[in-house]
């Protein structure tokens, strides 16, 4: 991605530096040029310390945390136009990592310099605005997560998520059991469970959704 369509891309996707002198947005992207990481990349990982404040321009990010049997849970995705609150809290508070990114697909982004985002913070309002906006969105999100996890079924959050997928969704079992924080046998049977209802087709990566309403059904929380 030429320097061009960076800044370009950047100001749409990230309004605060909109607000930025151009010289000074030449001088950021001076310091922060784009990269492009392919999918699978480790963008971080628990324990390692953080260097940089990432801002998608393509691509997505997964972020999870693991347990020790190598189980995971999905805390939240970064799309193009967000950013990783986990970043932003390592670097606002000097602490390591406690969980992991990885890139889901070929990802573009900009990396502020720890220095640069710090400077930022202090210096321009509406990015510390941003920032910290992103806070109060993320802790909502990660709040309904420990009330899914703590108080809902396993089925009841398996359709909850096909719902939000589409009608044909192309993913694994083992990526199912992954975003649920469950393992793929549990998973798969409640799909083979979903299948005999007639509520979903299953094949090789792929499940259909052909009986949405039944899925809400269960998906709806009981009375």
């Amino acid at each position: 991605m030429d320097r061009a369509k960076v800044k370009e891309r950047l100001v749409a996707l990230y309004p605060p530096f909109a607000s930025l002198a151009p010289d000074r947005l030449d001088a950021l992207l001076d310091e922060a040029p784009a990269m492009t990481v392919p999918a699978g990349t480790v963008m971080f990982d628990e324990k390692n310390p953080c260097m940089a404040f990432p801002l998608l321009l393509e691509g997505t990010v997964r972020v999870a945390k693991s347990a020790p049997n190598g189980r995971e849970l999905q805390l939240y995705r970064v799309v193009p136009g967000e950013a990783c609150v986990m970043t932003s809290s390592c670097l606002l508070g000097h602490a390591p990592y406690a969980a992991r990114g990885i890139a889901e697909s070929d990802t573009t982004l900009v990396t502020l310099p720890a220095p640069i985002f710090n400077r930022l913070v202090t210096e321009h309002e509406p990015f510390r605005t941003y920032v910290f906006s992103l806070f109060a969105d993320r802790l909502s999100e990660l709040m309904q997560l420990v009330e899914a996890v703590a108080f809902q079924r396993l089925d009841q959050r398996l359709a909850a998520l096909l719902l939000g997928k589409g009608k044909v969704i192309r993913t694994t079992h083992q990526q199912l059991a992954d975003e649920l924080g469950s393992v793929r046998e549990i998973v798969s049977r409640l799909l083979r469970s979903f299948a005999d209802q007639g509520l979903v087709a299953l094949s090789r990566e792929q499940i259909e959704i052909r009986d949405p309403a039944g899925l809400r059904g269960i998906a709806a929380p009981a009375a």
